[in-house]
């Protein structure tokens, strides 16, 4: 498929955008079937490698890994992650690893995590033609102990920092904004904010945020129940896991209920504080049921 339908295809506003991870030839293929983008995510450092975080995932990790699923995706855009510590010291830093990355691997474009703090650094990058995915809320490049991860978005301080993020964004010209993991009511607010700014369309992507959003992405891993690695075998609330007789089989069922707004429901968001210390909720975590 030329890159335009692949385009077309993910700006599509008739349904809910679908997007999953992969990081071998062999997924790419089979979500190609299914979603509307592919993220490579830096989420491998963890699934793949076994790390405790995602803070020593490296360039060349990103490349060999985003090399290989945009060879099995031939209907859909392939988002590669930026890795900590190769964009944030400066605009040009991050413009250098972005050429790197895209050059070597033909992904469409590079996915940043912050807000308002790196809005310059994107506007840099869109400015000479680099598509930049935004990712604000949760950033799991900022965790180095998943044990205890504050939400936000449940006080109104906090709430108007995100949407300052999310304008932010859009002001400095990413294509796309992820949502992770914030509180429904802000998650709600943001996607209001984003809807057709300025007259243009830039689609909010959640996971664990609301089911507004004009998308829904999960790592592959955790959708599958496939995830075993520092969080002890515990998955993230807002992880529903999908168990069929094969992994094609649930990749697609999750795929038609996040295009049928069946998924997320509001058990997989985060709808307000159970267990409230000084206006405070932490992420909670399910039993993997894989």
């Amino acid at each position: 498929m030329k890159l335009k339908k692949k385009i077309t295809k993910f700006f599509n506003n008739k349904r809910p955008i679908v997007g999953l991870t992969a990081y071998s030839y062999k997924m790419s293929k089979v979500l190609d079937n299914y979603v509307d983008f592919i993220l490579v995510g830096d989420s491998l450092g963890m699934t793949l490698y076994g790390m405790k975080n995602t803070r020593k995932v490296t360039i060349d990790m990103m490349i060999n890994h985003a090399k290989a699923v945009v060879k099995g995706a031939k209907n859909t855009l392939v988002i590669v992650d930026l890795p900590y510590g190769s964009y944030e010291r400066s605009p040009l830093q991050a413009y250098e690893t972005a050429c790197k990355v895209l050059e070597k691997t033909n992904c469409y474009g590079v996915k940043l995590e912050g807000g308002e703090e790196i809005s310059a650094t994107i506007s840099y990058l869109t400015k000479r033609g680099i598509n930049v995915m935004g990712h604000i809320g949760l950033l799991p490049q900022s965790i180095k102990n998943y044990n205890r991860i504050k939400i936000k978005g449940f006080n109104s301080i906090e709430e108007q920092k995100l949407l300052k993020d999310a304008v932010s964004l859009c002001e400095s010209g990413v294509f796309s904004i992820v949502i992770e993991a914030i509180a429904e009511k802000a998650a709600k607010a943001i996607v209001n904010e984003v809807k057709n700014y300025k007259k243009k369309f830039i689609p909010t992507i959640g996971i664990g945020a609301c089911k507004d959003c004009n998308g829904q992405i999960l790592v592959t891993d955790d959708m599958l129940g496939q995830t075993n690695y520092s969080l002890k075998n515990k998955l993230p609330k807002f992880v529903k896991v999908y168990t069929s007789s094969n992994d094609e089989l649930s990749i697609k069922n999750f795929c038609d209920d996040v295009k049928t707004g069946i998924f997320p429901g509001d058990e997989f968001c985060y709808t307000n504080i159970k267990k409230i210390t000084n206006n405070v909720s932490y992420l909670k975590f399910n039993k993997n049921s894989g």
